[in-house]
């Protein structure tokens, strides 16, 4: 046992022709030594048995009693599968080890068992494990913890969710002390800020870093539908052919795509070419656990050819059979390419397999960039961003339910979670005032005032109603209000389906068909928070879209894009179509640099068009597009609507722009900044999530959950209060600072307009060129996606290239 591994674990690996790789032998010696560590490996070689070998050789050593080993990882998906896979292992040493998982899909009976005593290992997810941590009994059951591991480490941190798992891990930090954490990542791109969130005390000096390089070089290819290639659209559905071909050439293909939507019209573009009839199963967030489980157990089980998936399965999942990834539509960033890759093959000494299937000629140039950037080896990724208030009050509530606290021992326990590390005792004073008393603003509503401190200044729940209600809304994710689908009527109803938002059921009448969960379904009607249907139906079908379902493209991603459209020796590896279209775009206009901006000026239908080329993703668009327009109705340019995509910014307006250097100064982001979010609904919407995450407002009440619209009323008059008479609340410190970092991207933003200062490009032409021509073709379009839009946008996409590309 020189190298810390007792002989049955050498002969179990030899067993199955492993030789226990260095990485995860170093995993080992740092557990012994009481140190946390960062552990970043290629998929497939063997980071997740690296997490859990300390576990597993105690247990061997010794017995355990109560909760050893946790392991927390961002999706439910992975518990089920980390669970079946830890089977193997346990059952062979014959390990007296228990495990268990409690996910928001686990069943009432296990969550009863488990709170009479928690298995020696659990699985579980952060929104669980804050849960947990709100048991009065929690200090007994997780005194006892030895290990942490944290999967995906990278998908949590500089997230909310992230923020909420930083607090827990803080507070496991004070529970048990002695216990020591694990991160695993295989696209790692902010190596020091993810040992600090893995590190005991929020600093990378307290995480080793343990690296596994090497491991075969990813295989990636470009695959164009057959005919012609879209000038728009994002769904991909030209490639089913060829997805189809190349899926019945493999043993088992997932299809990725990008949003629930496309998942559910690629799935059923594939079905009606199927003719040979191959098991080809849909899979995504929406659909009812247990059809999602079903799925993930047909696929370890090689019963299927394919999974058509979102980023559900896009995290860890271990299926060793999975000949090959098939992308569709810009995959937005490497690291998740890579992540995504990850997921063919998974073993090590064998290259992964990838297909991407662009949906439109944007996306050719950014999946030829995603490439370059796999193969040079690059990563990408936002940097983690500081904590939000909004997560630490939920969390300080949380810890009142376990037990009573002092606010001086809190605050430095919250500073050691890396995202409050910078946390000022202001801050965290105002949090807990509003926790306790709702703010100054609110403090004379009783329903408002959640906890109170004893004549020791301990800070106490204040009653049982209050705790029942915090735990049946702990968590940071809030979607937009969800609404039940199922089969057949009444109150017994028939076959669960999934959920929808309740936004795409209100557009729905009675006799309306909708693609939902693979199937072709009629709208029958809403019943309480149900939606009723039945298999069947005739005329174009809906498609459910989701809001925040699409993917930001990366910075890193944008800067590739710009180089290779400013570097024409770098187009021999575009296709044909993509090349002469950049061709006649720089002999009729000009191509975007990569320290510039391009800006066309085109009339078209009496309207003016400016085209900026700012490459800087959606949310940058939207917001330069808000100000931009501002500034141009000031002018007197008469802006009359715009348009954002990830590429590019469209504004039409009824007289030819001017002024550019004045429309495009950095100084927007000042005072028109503050005026427009002032004044447009962005805070007002951007505060409704931070009060459902603080507790202000709550979504679940015994025996009724909320709708959106009521949850909108009560924020509404709230916010409204709050900036007349409380304008430095917490609740709105914390809500421009998300504005600022997600919804409107400002950093981006700044970056982009510092870096183009002096370099303005402007091109006034006599008709649209042909790279605005994508864009042009966003102007107008519904959110709620059909078959027979994407023929009628294609259509119109015909008419525009013939203009730009004619001589």
């Amino acid at each position: 046992m020189q190298d810390g591994l007792p002989a049955r674990f050498h002969a179990w690996f030899a067993a199955r022709g492993w030789t226990p790789r260095a990485f995860q032998l170093a995993v080992l010696t740092a557990c012994r030594a009481g140190r946390s560590c960062l552990v970043i490996a290629p998929t497939g070689g063997g980071k997740t048995l690296a997490g859990f070998l300390p576990t597993l050789v105690d247990a061997a050593a010794a017995p355990p009693h109560g909760l050893v080993s946790l392991y927390v990882s961002p999706l439910k998906a992975l518990a089920t599968d980390i669970a079946r896979g830890l089977e193997a292992p346990i059952t062979a040493l014959d390990l007296p080890l228990t495990l268990g998982s409690r996910t928001g899909d686990t069943a009432a009976r296990e969550r009863a068992a488990q709170r009479a005593a928690l298995p020696n290992l659990l699985l579980t997810t952060p929104e669980s494990l804050s849960l947990l941590l709100s048991d009065p009994e929690a200090a007994a059951k997780f005194a006892g913890l030895r290990h942490i591991v944290i999967d995906e480490v990278h998908a949590l941190a500089g997230t909310k969710r992230g923020d909420q798992l930083a607090l827990c891990l803080a507070r496991l930090g004070s529970l048990a002390p002695a216990s020591v954490r694990v991160g695993l990542s295989a696209t790692a791109a902010h190596i020091p800020a993810l040992r600090a969130f893995i590190g005991p005390d929020g600093t990378p000096d307290g995480t080793d870093l343990i690296e596994s390089r090497g491991g075969a070089a990813p295989e990636i290819s470009l695959m164009l539908p057959e005919g012609r290639l879209p000038w728009g659209g994002h769904m991909g559905l030209d490639g089913a052919p060829e997805i189809l071909a190349r899926i019945a050439a493999a043993r088992l293909t997932i299809v990725f795509v990008n949003t629930r939507a496309q998942a559910e019209l690629m799935f059923q573009a594939l079905w009606r070419l199927n003719e040979a009839t191959l098991p080809i199963a849909l899979h995504h967030g929406s659909l009812e656990p247990d059809l999602r489980r079903r799925v993930e157990a047909a696929m370890a089980e090689g019963r299927l050819r394919a999974v058509v998936a979102t980023a559900s399965l896009d995290l860890g999942l271990d299926w060793g059979d999975v000949d090959q990834v098939i992308q569709v539509g810009a995959p937005k960033g490497v690291s998740r390419l890579l992540q995504r890759i990850g997921r063919a093959n998974h073993r090590l000494d064998q290259p992964s397999r990838a297909i991407l299937v662009p949906a439109n000629r944007f996306e050719v140039l950014e999946c030829e960039a995603a490439m370059a950037g796999v193969a040079a080896g690059d990563l990408d990724g936002e940097a983690p961003r500081p904590g939000g208030l909004d997560v630490l009050a939920q969390h300080l509530l949380t810890l009142a339910l376990s037990a009573p606290f002092l606010p001086d021992d809190v605050f430095n326990e919250v500073r050691r979670a890396a995202p409050y590390a910078a946390l000022t005792r202001r801050d965290f004073d105002d949090v807990l005032d509003f926790v306790e008393t709702g703010g100054y603003a609110l403090s004379g509503y009783e329903r408002y005032r959640k906890l109170f401190r004893d004549s020791e200044g301990r800070v106490h729940v204040r009653d049982a109603r209050t705790a029942r209600l915090h735990r049946m809304n702990i968590g940071t994710i809030v979607e937009a209000p969800l609404l039940k689908v199922r089969l057949g009527r009444g109150r017994g109803g028939g076959l669960v389906l999934g959920e929808v938002e309740a936004y795409f059921a209100n557009m729905l009448r009675p006799g309306d068909t909708f693609l939902f969960a693979g199937r072709l379904l009629r709208f029958r009607g809403l019943r309480e928070n149900w939606v009723e249907a039945e298999d069947g139906g005739t005329g174009e079908p809906r498609v459910p879209a989701y809001a925040g379902g699409r993917l930001p493209l990366s910075t890193y991603l944008a800067a590739r894009v710009r180089a290779i459209l400013h570097d024409p020796a770098s187009w021999h590896v575009l296709p044909a179509r993509v090349r002469d279209w950049l061709a006649v775009q720089a002999a009729r206009s000009a191509m975007p640099g990569p320290d510039d901006l391009l800006i066309e000026i085109f009339p078209r239908g009496g309207r003016y068009y400016l085209i900026a080329y700012a490459f800087e993703g959606r949310n940058a668009h939207q917001t330069l597009g808000m100000l931009l327009t501002r500034r141009m109705e000031r002018l007197g340019q008469m802006p009359l609507g715009f348009v954002a995509t990830d590429y590019v910014l469209g504004v039409w307006s009824a007289r030819p722009p001017d002024q550019f250097d004045t429309l495009f100064d950095q100084d927007m982001l000042g005072d028109d900044l503050e005026a427009w979010m002032a004044e447009s609904s962005l805070l007002r919407r951007g505060f409704r999530q931070v009060a459902v995450i603080a507790g202000l407002v709550q979504r679940d009440l015994p025996g009724l959950r909320r709708n959106g619209r009521q949850v909108s009323i009560n924020t509404d008059l709230i916010y409204d209060v709050l900036r007349r008479h409380q304008p430095d609340h917490v609740l709105l410190r914390a809500t421009r600072a998300d504005a600022a970092a997600g919804l409107t991207d400002i950093g981006r933003l700044a970056a982009m307009l510092s870096r183009v200062r002096g370099n303005l490009r402007v091109v006034r032409l006599d008709r649209v060129s042909p790279l605005a021509v994508p864009v042009l073709l966003e102007v107008g379009k519904e959110s709620v996606r059909t078959e027979a839009s994407e023929e009628a946008l294609l259509a119109e996409a015909e008419a525009l290239a013939a203009e730009a590309m004619a001589p």
